[in-house]
């Protein structure tokens, strides 16, 4: 069974289709990426899958439960994480803050999954007592994704995770994906960077207009001229 398994999703915006049939699925062990132009409806998958947009056709299921249209609450109880691509921490709080209002649904005290995110995140231990808005792009990438993580999911959804990143910072934080990943929590993410994100990926999907273009292995994408030559600048 899947983790996540969704098929033939049809959602959109004032009543316009964005998403015109789209299936992915990905199992517990693998990283999902979802590339393809803008305005190809990949950020708009993961909000409907979230239960941010509202899906009008089309079935949604985690873990073999049907969960299209549960709202994001629910979701993070059944053990789904989100990262958007903005808005993602609170600026005024600090590090420690942020980690601490993303285990809302944990009982007290939050010192072991605290711990844990810092053991994965070093760069942030020095700066738990900083304003989380006077930190790096990349370091506040670190801290919406410890946010996220602080919940225990078992499928943690990004939107855009190394947007305007320094190539340096990009790398850091593929490889603290690969590192979750590999601690037992599925991956699906949209991401700009197509080449490096499809380097990691288990599965890749290619969006174009709100349907499936390609769907393959991340290698198997990055080896398609068709693909490189479409999606990828090559």
């Amino acid at each position: 069974m899947p983790l996540l398994d969704a098929h033939a999703v049809h959602g959109g915006y004032g009543g316009m289709n964005i998403l015109n049939g789209v299936d992915l699925s990905i199992d517990a062990h693998e990283i999902g990426v979802i590339v393809g132009p803008n305005g190809a409806g990949k950020s708009t998958m993961l909000k409907a899958i979230f239960g941010l947009l509202q899906v009008s056709q089309g079935a949604i299921r985690l873990r073999g439960e049907d969960i299209t249209n549960t709202a994001p609450n629910k979701l993070v109880q059944l053990g789904m994480g989100f990262v958007p691509q903005e808005y993602n921490i609170f600026p005024s709080l600090t590090v420690q803050e942020n980690l601490e209002m993303g285990a809302y649904i944990k009982p007290r005290p939050h010192d072991r999954l605290i711990d844990q995110i810092f053991e994965l995140f070093p760069p942030l231990v020095e700066k738990r007592r900083q304003p989380a808005g006077e930190l790096s792009g990349g370091q506040r990438q670190m801290v919406a994704m410890g946010r996220a993580l602080m919940t225990e999911p078992s499928l943690l959804l990004m939107d855009e995770p190394t947007a305007g990143l320094s190539p340096m910072f990009m790398n850091e934080i593929f490889a603290r994906i690969k590192e979750i990943n590999a601690a037992g929590v599925g991956i699906l993410m949209v991401e700009q960077n197509a080449k490096q994100a499809l380097e990691i990926a288990d599965k890749g999907f290619v969006l174009a207009a709100g349907q499936n273009r390609f769907t393959d292995t991340g290698r198997n994408l990055l080896d398609d001229p068709e693909v490189a030559r479409s999606f990828l600048g090559g």
